[in-house]
């Protein structure tokens, strides 16, 4: 196998790459936040149906797995994400015609065409980055220092969708076009710089060689199989704790009843607390544990849950928020909002400790393995549409007992099942 992490290359230009990709997934997957609330108000939908957009973008995942990790296999990195920002741009471009046409069903279209760029995009970047690290302790800093990124622009999309949305009465997917056109334009930028740079290629040469003499595959592993199980609750805890958040803020019936801009601003102070815990992530990632972060960011994850769900909702804080203009100010919520936006602080460092828990001593497995993990994303569309369909039988709080247990699963991992047993099968 070829060493990717020899001293005499220097990898600083696809690694630049690998990251400025990560931006772009949270910023297109972040657009569902907003684009959940306007539908529900133009199209006059229950709370599971706005949660469809989002669902459909996390399903083109559970779709595009397998394929993407497959493709990545025979075309390598570069080109598979060159076809993967090509897709997004569609995907994006057909919500936009979404907005001129006032489709609902057009916009799920867009909404899962998207999805399958963001797969495509997940599978080159995670295992590419783990690879540049070196695997281990380094690689998974690397992902947190992308995951900065990732968290910043998952920062951005909802705060500008809040401030583009104005009244929600009168609000229109056509509201978003600013930020669509944004969307559009990074994908038009990265598609030219991906064309004009070298990214190495570890796996495809390795895979060719050996995919008739193998007997043994990323399921042989059962750390790997129970991180598939993790990665899929991880993401649907992330995604749900704001969206289902968003919901609650802005509903004018069973909800709060808050402005959809200061809803947008509590919702992307989540966000932006995971850039802040991916940064610290970065920054101790590579002398700290994998499984350690994660055991405490779980532990700590639970208990923040528990005070949202058990707190009285008429416990009014005066919480610090980003505002639209990118500033910061204070917004009145319930106090059960801040112990759920402090909950990004403990989701922020999971994607890159669990993936690189569950890839851990694969070797030659990990570009297949990349591809089965992407296809568990869909967890993000699944697990919040299920919370969705609880908050309306049983209430947004108490809908959050979802989540708790997501949480507790997610610990048992950490301490349990991420120890690889199969360290007899070959992987070189």
């Amino acid at each position: 196998m070829t060493n990717t992490t020899s001293p005499k290359r220097n990898y600083a230009l696809p690694i630049a790459i690998m990251i400025a990709l990560f931006f772009m997934i949270a910023f297109v997957t972040g657009l569902q936040n907003p684009l959940g609330v306007i539908v529900k108000s133009q199209f006059e939908l229950s709370n599971f149906q706005s949660q469809l957009g989002n669902l459909m973008n996390f399903l083109a995942y559970l779709c595009m797995g397998i394929p993407a990790g497959m493709l990545l296999q025979r075309i390598g990195y570069k080109k598979t994400a060159l076809a993967a920002v090509t897709v997004g741009f569609l995907g994006v471009g057909i919500t936009f015609v979404s907005g001129t046409m006032d489709s609902f069903p057009v916009y799920l279209a867009g909404a899962f065409i998207s999805g399958f760029s963001m797969c495509m995009l997940n599978t080159v970047v995670n295992p590419m980055l783990n690879t540049l690290g070196g695997g281990g302790n380094k690689g998974n800093q690397l992902i947190q220092i992308g995951g900065v990124f990732n968290s910043t622009a998952a920062t951005l999309a909802p705060v500008l969708g809040g401030y583009l949305i104005g009244d929600l009465a009168g609000a229109r997917i056509a509201n978003s076009n600013p930020v669509l056109f944004l969307a559009m334009g990074i994908f038009v930028l990265a598609f030219l710089v991906l064309l004009f740079s070298r990214i190495p290629e570890p796996y495809v040469v390795q895979k060719e060689k050996n995919a008739r003499k193998d007997s043994h595959s990323a399921w042989s592993f059962r750390h790997f199989k129970l991180g598939i199980i993790c990665i899929f609750i991880y993401v649907g805890v992330e995604v749900g704790i704001p969206n289902i958040m968003n919901l609650f803020m802005t509903d004018q019936v069973t909800g709060q009843g808050i402005d959809t801009t200061i809803a947008g601003s509590v919702v992307g102070t989540y966000w932006l607390l995971m850039l802040v815990g991916r940064f610290i992530g970065g920054v101790i990632g590579a002398k700290v544990s994998s499984r350690a972060m994660l055991t405490t960011a779980a532990s700590i994850g639970i208990l923040l849950m528990l005070l949202a769900i058990f707190m009285p909702t008429g416990n009014i804080v005066n919480m610090p928020v980003m505002r639209s203009d990118i500033s910061f100010g204070f917004a009145e919520v319930p106090v059960n909002c801040l112990f759920l936006v402090l909950c990004g602080l403990c989701t922020s460092v999971m994607w890159g400790v669990i993936f690189n828990l569950a890839v851990e001593g694969l070797g030659k497995y990990t570009s297949a393995a990349s591809g089965i993990f992407m296809m568990m994303v869909c967890g993000g569309g699944i697990l919040p549409a299920a919370q969705s369909a609880l908050a309306d039988s049983v209430g947004f709080l108490n809908s959050y007992w979802l989540l708790v247990a997501g949480f507790a699963y997610m610990l048992y991992y950490a301490l349990i099942g991420s120890k690889n047993v199969n360290t007899d099968i070959k992987t070189e």
